[in-house]
């Protein structure tokens, strides 16, 4: 199964294959402030799943630390995915794939969290051991 997803203005098309290898929220201040809102929902994907179908000449890269590679349309600025190549993972924004039926599983970051979610899903106060975090978990804080 494969999904085709694009940048703002459709230039960049780029898909995805097979299944994510999770899906959740992003709370840190670093996807917060890249996407323009309180949180991130993300999919990400083994790095060979993600291709660039068509604009590749249009992609530009913006990188702040080591762990991430954020990647958008130099037309119209529209935000595509962030190589995570410390884990060989590619965080493909849900929203970029319309087609995707987006099943969040935890949400990371947590203790950065700026907009408090009540939905029963583990929230982590960093990220999974197994990526580098902490791996702890802390209590569902109320919704605001």
């Amino acid at each position: 199964m494969s999904h085709i997803g694009s940048c703002f203005c459709g230039a960049v098309k780029i898909e995805v294959s097979g299944s994510p290898e999770a899906m959740g929220y992003c709370h840190c201040n670093s996807c917060r402030s890249w996407s323009g809102a309180p949180v991130n929902a993300f999919s990400l994907w083994k790095a060979d799943a993600v291709q660039i179908k068509a604009g590749a000449e249009h992609v530009a890269t913006f990188q702040k630390t080591s762990f991430s590679q954020r990647k958008y349309c130099k037309l119209c600025g529209g935000h595509l995915m962030a190589g995570h190549q410390p884990v060989g993972l590619v965080d493909v924004f849900a929203a970029t794939i319309p087609t995707l039926k987006f099943v969040p599983a935890v949400h990371v970051n947590y203790a950065e969290t700026v907009l408090p979610m009540k939905d029963g899903l583990p929230k982590m106060k960093d990220f999974p051991a197994e990526l580098g975090g902490s791996g702890v978990l802390l209590p569902e804080m109320p919704a605001a």
